[in-house]
C-alpha cells in the first residue's frame, strides 16, 4: 500500500537497526544470544540494566526488567505476556540437522521448520523462545524463485 499524499518520501529505509527486548534473566539471555545464536557483546551500560549485542549489521538490546530502564515497562515478558510477537534473524547456513543438535544439546524446544515469507522472499525458518519467553524466528536463505 502506498501513501498517495506523500509521493516523494524524505527518507529510505535501509534495514533494521536494533530490537529492544525486556528480559527477566540477563545472564541466561546473554548466554542464549551469544553462546547459542552467535551474537557478540557490543557494550554494556550497567547503571541502566542495558546490554547491547551485535547481530550481523544490527543490534539486539537486552533490558533487565529489574533495572532502571526495565522497571518502566510493566511485568516481565513470559509465554503469555509478550514484548513483541516475534522478530526474525536471517541466518546462513540453514542446516536443520545442525540447528536441531544445537537446540537439543541446550535444552531448547522449537517448532518444526516451515516455508515462510520474509524480506528476501520465501525460505525455510523455525521459531523458538529465548529464556525470557520472547519468540524469535531464524530464517534461512530465500528460494531460487520468488512467489
Amino acid at each position: 500500500m502506498t501513501n498517495s499524499t506523500n509521493p516523494s518520501p524524505v527518507f529510505a529505509i535501509l534495514g533494521l537497526d536494533h530490537v529492544v527486548l525486556r528480559v527477566s534473566d540477563m545472564k541466561r539471555s546473554i548466554i542464549f544470544y551469544c553462546d547459542i545464536l552467535g551474537c557478540t557483546l557490543e557494550r554494556s551500560v550497567d547503571n541502566l540494566g542495558l546490554v547491547q549485542l551485535r547481530a550481523g549489521a544490527s543490534l539486539i538490546d537486552l533490558i533487565d526488567v529489574a533495572g532502571t530502564l526495565g522497571q518502566g515497562g510493566g511485568p516481565a515478558p513470559s509465554n503469555t505476556a509478550h514484548n513483541v510477537d516475534h522478530f526474525c534473524i536471517r541466518i546462513e547456513p540453514f542446516d536443520i540437522i545442525s540447528l536441531r543438535t544445537l537446540f537439543d544439546s541446550n535444552g531448547l524446544s522449537f517448532e518444526e521448520p516451515g516455508r515462510r515469507y520474509g524480506a528476501d522472499g520465501f525460505g525455510p525458518s523455525i521459531y523458538l523462545r529465548d529464556p525470557s519467553g520472547n519468540s524469535l524466528e531464524l530464517k534461512g536463505p530465500p528460494e531460487a524463485t520468488r512467489d
